[in-house]
């Protein structure tokens, strides 16, 4: 699986962005997308996520009531429609998936990231 962003950018504060992942190559035993950041200095957190299995999704909660993601069922895509952003938003956002691959006799979950995309939001 092979995962590729795009959408981030340059944005005031107040403004609006919106990011979107691509899986490609096996996406069949993916089992979750999602989206983290790292922020200068800190570590990377969670951001959102969403199930394949049944759309739920999880937010931090920095970012519930701004921040949506949403996914196209055909196309194995996500989406992260991020408003009312913060200087305190910016970072690099990496998307990343839950890969269920062969090993030996059974099967292990890989965690499959992006290259990452860059948000700065400006005071």
């Amino acid at each position: 699986v092979q995962l590729v962003e795009s959408g981030g950018g340059l944005v005031q504060a107040g403004g609006f962005l919106r990011l979107s992942c691509a899986a490609s190559g096996s996406t069949f035993n993916i089992d979750a997308m999602g989206w983290h950041r790292q922020a200068p200095g800190k570590q990377r957190e969670l951001v959102a996520s969403i199930s394949i299995d049944d759309n739920s999704t999880k937010y931090a909660d920095s970012v519930k009531g701004r921040f949506t993601i949403s996914r196209d069922n055909a196309k194995t895509t996500i989406y992260l429609q991020m408003n009312n952003l913060q200087p305190e938003d910016t970072g690099v956002y990496y998307c990343n998936a839950g890969d269920w691959v062969p090993a030996g006799m059974t099967r292990r979950r890989l965690e499959v990231w992006g290259q990452g995309t860059l948000v700065t939001v400006s005071s």
